[in-house]
């Protein structure tokens, strides 16, 4: 079996880096030696305190233990194999990659180890001459391109969207891009300051409130919400939101609700909303949000502000818990 270096959730609040094995390499593989991680500090959170069982699957009580683990599911790095069905991708290509496999786990499926074992699904061609670190954290790209072209909305309508996180910040990018009013409601200087200042954006801090009192106070006489799109996961800024959404409006549920996640249809019925749940990956989602970075419509490095040595994730993971100062992107040097 192949040995691999890998940040493992040994239990719930424990990281460490260990050696484990992953599968050996098949006809239908790329092995990769990983050069940059994107951790997903929401997601990965969630499954470091237990909250999951995969995906977006929350843990409930009876369910087996969930550890211990390979949190993440996005790197950048070298090619050094690939199997003998693959014909186009060559040995020393940088490229991006999903998922790995190994033995061991709760789950096999696995994102931050290296050298990495992945299923040709799994990997993501990159434009020649493209920065690597830039597409690193490209699934959860792909989710703030996702929110925001999702909706329904038209050049000069509202867009409201809450949370000032990478998914949040990447949806503003994305629903500016097609030409919407945005307001990006948050609660820290420091993050919303990363979404540029021009004429169709407004930031506004909110603290811990839902902020909708501050958004009806900026939204002009007659003024509606088109799409709102929750990256937090709160189940009631749907309800707080209501009053101000046109009718035939759009939300966007991005967060993660655990076992919190039910809402009556019918309260929403009258005003005839839709609602997408944004969550998974999709193949050609990814390319496009590929193709959409590489066209300088989104911007990912300006949302980084932490780089660790891998074998430093314990402590990358004590910042992200202690939230003592702006962090956003962090990435793991490998």
């Amino acid at each position: 079996m192949m040995k691999s270096k890998a940040v493992v959730f040994t239990s719930p609040g424990v990281v460490e880096v260990k050696e484990v094995e992953s599968f050996e390499p098949g006809a239908n593989d790329v092995v990769i030696d990983v050069m940059y991680s994107w951790i997903s500090n929401g997601t990965e959170g969630s499954f470091l305190r237990g909250e999951r069982i995969e995906g977006d699957v929350a843990f409930r009580e009876g369910d087996p233990f969930p550890f211990p683990l390979i949190a993440g599911y996005q790197k950048v790095g070298r090619v050094t194999a690939v199997g003998e069905a693959i014909d186009d991708i060559e040995v020393g290509e940088i490229v991006f990659a999903m998922m790995s496999q190994v033995h061991g786990m709760f789950d096999k499926n696995s994102g931050h180890v290296s050298p990495s074992v992945c299923d040709r699904w799994h990997v993501i061609k990159l434009p020649k001459e493209a920065d690597p670190v830039a597409y690193s954290g490209l699934v959860l790209t792909q989710v703030g391109y996702n929110c925001g072209m999702r909706p329904r909305i038209k050049a000069g309508e509202v867009a409201v969207i809450v949370g000032d996180g990478m998914v949040g910040l990447w949806t503003a990018q994305t629903l500016s891009y097609r030409g919407a009013k945005v307001i990006l409601v948050g609660r820290h200087d420091d993050r919303l300051k990363r979404f540029p200042d021009a004429d169709n954006h407004i930031k506004l801090n909110v603290g811990r409130n839902s902020g909708v009192e501050a958004v009806k106070a900026v939204l002009e006489e007659g003024e509606q919400i088109q799409v709102m799109v929750d990256t937090v996961g709160d189940t009631q800024l749907f309800y707080d939101y209501l009053p101000q959404m046109k009718r035939c409006g759009h939300i966007v549920s991005a967060g993660f609700y655990g076992t919190k996640d039910q809402i009556p249809l019918q309260f929403f019925r009258n005003q005839e909303l839709s609602i997408d749940l944004v969550s998974g990956v999709m193949l050609g989602r990814m390319e496009a949000t590929r193709d959409f970075l590489a066209a300088g419509h989104m911007d990912t490095l300006g949302l980084i502000t932490h780089h660790f040595p891998v074998d430093e994730a314990a402590k990358a993971w004590d910042l992200i818990r202690s939230k003592g100062e702006c962090v956003l992107g962090v990435v793991l040097d490998w």
